[in-house]
């Protein structure tokens, strides 16, 4: 969507703000540009939308080249919210909304619609809002109204510089969270300035680290967290945020034994051993362990008066399973998104080692917590 082929800008021999910019954004992509003061984040954002022109290199949108474009057309079709707001203090909430749609030539019909529409999404009612000034309202109130100003003419890319830093935390906290739900709404190609490293790891699909104009670290969050470059970026994640991704066991750490068993056995043997074992499903293997399914005792007792059913006729074969090789993070996802008790763990030959399940995530996590809790008293005796 958004490309930047050996992109600079350079102010003088001594100060390059953006130094041979290569980056690829996606189309639908919430990506954030961090970094300290003066790092050439909000100057390659600005070149998007060419509010700054590079001194050399070339910006792409869906493989046009913007500098042959009408910059002004080119801004028209780029949301822009900037962290003074910029509402025009003598039109109204509904006018300032609308100023794109009306540039567009919308019709009024459209045009009013859509403001009504943005209003309700951020819960600022049309009735209640629109016809009000901007003085009439909160800090946090005003810049909703820039987010929702900057959707309004409906383009693919919106930008966004430091648009929160201005407001307390509480305000900032939800006009985030505003703004994760437009996105699941709407799918713009976002492209976030920020300094703040928690507002990039909760916003972001994507996060380019920039330093002195280099992008140093181009990644998700995820990744970044776990293998950051070097020690700049080690040191701009913080130590404390590293420490935690750290301390996680290894899933082998934490497994449990499972309890198996083969696809040929009966529904009377399948029970016997899970009254044995007192547990309410068998995982199936064959004689190499490689994992094939899962039997459990309700499908058990539904076919058991058919004795000529074996355990492969009622297995679930369509079981998440995690590798012995993924992060113990990627169990907690696992469970956590798809709402499951249990994850089989595998090898790179599909041959069953273990099992995590949520009781002993729980226990895990609680001695983390308690691990935690003991650091912060030691580092308080001090």
């Amino acid at each position: 969507m958004i490309v930047f082929k050996n992109v600079n800008k350079v102010y003088s021999k001594d100060f390059h703000a953006v130094e041979n910019m290569n980056l690829h954004i996606e189309e639908g992509e919430l990506f954030a540009l961090i970094g300290p003061s003066g790092s050439g984040k909000s100057t390659t954002m600005k070149m998007i939308n060419r509010l700054i022109e590079p001194t050399s290199g070339t910006v792409l949108i869906n493989n046009k080249n913007i500098a042959k474009e009408n910059p002004v057309a080119l801004r028209r079709n780029i949301g822009y919210v900037i962290q003074h707001i910029g509402l025009l203090p003598h039109m109204t909430i509904g006018d300032n909304i609308a100023l794109v749609p009306r540039l567009k030539k919308w019709d009024k019909e459209k045009s009013d619609k859509r403001v009504n529409e943005l209003l309700d999404m951020v819960n600022l009612p049309a009735e209640t809002y629109r016809n009000r000034y901007p003085a009439e309202l909160s800090g946090g109130q005003q810049q909703r109204i820039g987010v929702i100003r900057a959707l309004a003419g409906d383009p693919p890319i919106v930008l966004m510089d430091e648009p929160f830093s201005a407001l307390d935390p509480i305000s900032r906290e939800q006009l985030q969270d505003d703004l994760l739900d437009l996105q699941t709404k709407f799918h713009k190609t976002i492209v976030f300035v920020t300094h703040d490293i928690d507002e990039a790891i909760k916003l972001a699909d994507r996060i380019g680290i920039m330093q002195a104009g280099k992008l140093i670290q181009f990644d998700t969050p995820e990744q970044i967290l776990r293998h950051p470059v070097n020690d700049f970026v080690r040191t701009f994640i913080g130590a404390d945020r590293i420490n935690q991704i750290e301390k996680y066991p290894t899933i082998e750490e934490v497994m449990v034994h499972a309890i198996t068993t083969f696809p040929s056995f009966g529904l009377a043997e399948g029970l016997t051993k899970m009254r044995k074992y007192k547990v309410d499903s068998l995982l199936i293997v064959d004689k190499d362990k490689t994992f094939l399914g899962v039997a459990n005792a309700r499908e058990i007792q539904k076919n058991f008066s058919n004795e000529k059913i074996v355990l492969a006729d009622i297995m679930k074969r369509d079981i998440h399973t995690i590798k012995l090789s993924q992060e113990l993070g990627d169990a907690i996802n696992l469970i956590s998104e798809h709402n499951v008790e249990y994850l089989p763990v595998l090898n790179e030959n599909n041959k069953l080692k273990g099992l995590i399940t949520r009781a002993s995530l729980v226990d895990v996590m609680a001695n983390q917590m308690r691990t935690n809790n003991n650091d912060a008293v030691i580092g308080g005796n001090e």
